[in-house]
């Protein structure tokens, strides 16, 4: 809807990576010089990790698409929770092999096969594995083995791992990787955008698709974007184009800090921001109020649980008096004829102490957050 509004060819800020878009941050250029050692060496595995929507696949894309099909074999896939007979299988199927016999063993032949035949051919052998971090210890250990294939002196599989942080994690620490790590000759982590990129990223973006300056942006925008975004790639994706779809319904040629507040307000309301992800605009909530009972029963007021507690202190004055009163009996026989009583009402009388000191904290701690929640949205409304 937007990009008829103001005259754009195309989306600027899909979510599906495209070559097309790609940005040279600071963090994707220095990514980008360890791809091109790394695949220069032909050899051993390359990483690359970084947050969900840090823009892994969109480098790749855009890798893939300066290579030349002539000179380099790529296959890829997206892992799930594979194990190391799985994966063997998945990576045959990403360079087109068709295993009938469906084992290990022939799928290994055919990979090496098709492997030696491609290097007979001129042609190196890429594997791009994306979401690493879902692959099991057994399984990594089975792409370590791929990279022992070898005609005479010269590899013939190298491998490039995309994953996020907690995939960093795993290959740094595992004791059970450390022949794999021996073999990463080139690492790098993408960090989010920095504060002075996101004004030239969108710009880029929508210069993409035809963009002539309508819609203009106000500086303040770019600086709260990058707050509320983390400077990751695909958020920024994403609020901007709440925020052209609001520009539009609004018939603005202008985007200001409101319309930016007021499509964050809105994306906080439908945690459209994965958990992980910082919170736009970040606010204290008010203390959530205790749900009421299942049975419906109305919530109690200040005099109410004042009338409470007065007469749980006067059936307990009741029975200690009772007590006292027994135990002061003339009779020595009627006093231990009635010790069995005393004892029964002073049980019960522990017993109801004990109810009703915890009925007390809770009715207490009721009323202390109904307090501060009512303190809060007084103070809120004086704000407003």
């Amino acid at each position: 809807m937007f990009d008829n509004f103001y005259g754009l060819t195309g989306k600027p800020f899909q979510l599906t990576p495209d070559p097309a878009f790609y940005f040279r941050s600071v963090t994707h250029k220095k990514a980008l010089s360890y791809l091109g050692y790394g695949l220069a060496q032909g050899e051993g595995f390359i990483v690359i990790t970084g947050e969900v929507g840090a823009g892994k696949s969109t480098l790749v894309a855009h890798l893939m698409s300066t290579i030349d099909p002539e000179r380099l074999t790529v296959g890829q896939i997206v892992t799930s929770k594979l194990d190391e007979e799985e994966i063997i299988h998945v990576v045959a199927q990403s360079f087109g092999l068709d295993i009938e016999e469906h084992d290990k063993a022939s799928a290994l032949g055919s990979i090496e096969g098709f492997l030696h035949e491609e290097a007979r051919a001129g042609r190196r052998c890429l594997l791009v594995v994306d979401e690493s971090q879902n692959l099991e210890i057994p399984a990594l250990e089975e792409l370590r083995m791929l990279s022992n294939f070898q005609l005479g002196n010269h590899p013939l599989l190298q491998t490039l791992l995309l994953g996020q942080p907690e995939f960093r994690a795993t290959l740094q620490t595992s004791p059970d990787l450390e022949q794999l790590r021996q073999r990463v000759i080139a690492a790098h982590h993408l960090e989010p955008m920095e504060k002075g990129e996101i004004e030239p990223y969108i710009v880029h973006r929508l210069e993409k698709v035809g963009y002539s300056g309508n819609p203009s942006f106000d500086q303040r925008v770019f600086m709260e974007l990058y707050e509320a975004s983390g400077g990751i790639p695909r958020r920024v994706n994403q609020t901007a184009n709440r925020l052209l779809l609001l520009g539009a319904v609004e018939e603005r040629t202008r985007i200001d800090s409101a319309m930016l507040k007021a499509v964050l307000d809105e994306m906080a309301g439908e945690k459209a921001f994965p958990e992980a992800a910082p919170r736009p605009m970040p606010k204290v909530e008010p203390a959530p109020i205790p749900p009421a009972p299942l049975n419906h029963e109305p919530r109690l007021d200040k005099a109410t649980v004042e009338a409470m507690l007065a007469e749980r202190d006067h059936q307990i004055s009741e029975l200690q008096q009772a007590i006292v009163d027994m135990a002061n009996g003339s009779a020595d026989e009627a006093a231990a004829a009635l010790m069995p009583e005393i004892a029964a009402l002073q049980e019960k009388m522990a017993q109801l102490a004990a109810r009703s000191f915890e009925q007390e904290r809770s009715i207490r701690h009721t009323l202390t957050m109904l307090i501060e929640w009512v303190e809060s949205e007084m103070d809120e409304a004086q704000a407003a």
